[in-house]
């Protein structure tokens, strides 16, 4: 199910090979052991409480490629959720910092992650508008909650030449995800397509609403 997923799916927007391998690599129903395997690998996103989700795969595969890792890349990721996105990271990037508001989502995050092996990742339990300063700068940054405005603080701690992917905009409007490159200290933007992701959240809000994983996957655009 997971090869079907990744290669009769997925790869009709993604194609990375390294991205579409690693999908292959990551089992997806270990993130969400609540569902049913044949809702784990259909393209949808899944419920995995505090009214948080685990992105449809074809979203995550995208982004991943958005982000071009190289195997190098020091990364960070806001909004743990499952842990499914920072799994595929582990797989692409040198390191991998995520970052989770809600303590119960990056715990159990944490659990399968070091089930799985990924030794080059460090989910920490906190503030995601505050980024993660101090394993900045980074090579490369990903988010997966959904910002008004795009926080200062991340783009402080992308590195020169870094990138950043990230959906901005209310749920009561169109949101859009944006890739950021930094280059010389100026910023470019680049518009990859329409989504609708949960609205990023303070560490005070994460009671009613998770910052974490939603989806509706894009179909990349330049602009």
């Amino acid at each position: 199910m997971r090869a079907h997923l990744v290669d009769d799916v997925v790869a009709l927007g993604v194609h990375d090979p390294r991205v579409l391998a690693a999908m292959r690599e990551v089992p997806r129903h270990l993130f969400v052991p609540e569902h049913a395997l044949e809702r784990a690998y259909a393209d949808h996103p899944l419920s995995i409480g505090h009214e948080a989700t685990i992105s449809q795969p074809s979203l995550v595969g995208i982004m991943s490629e958005a982000l071009e890792l190289t195997g190098r890349e020091r990364v960070l990721e806001i909004g743990t959720g499952s842990g499914y996105q920072a799994a595929v990271l582990c797989r692409l990037a040198g390191h991998v910092d995520t970052v989770e508001v809600v303590p119960e989502l990056a715990e159990r995050a944490a659990a399968v992650l070091k089930a799985l092996g990924c030794e080059n990742a460090d989910v920490h339990t906190t503030d995601g508008w505050a980024g993660w300063p101090e394993g900045a700068p980074y090579d490369r940054v990903v988010v997966t909650a959904a910002p008004e405005v795009l926080p200062g603080a991340l783009l402080d701690q992308l590195a020169d030449g870094g990138l950043l992917v990230v959906p901005v905009g209310s749920q009561a409007k169109d949101q859009r995800l944006e890739r950021w490159k930094k280059v010389g200290g100026l910023l470019y933007k680049q518009d990859l397509g329409a989504v609708r992701f949960v609205p990023m959240v303070h560490a005070d809000a994460s009671a009613t609403s998770s910052g974490s994983e939603q989806s509706t996957a894009p179909r990349p655009s330049t602009s």
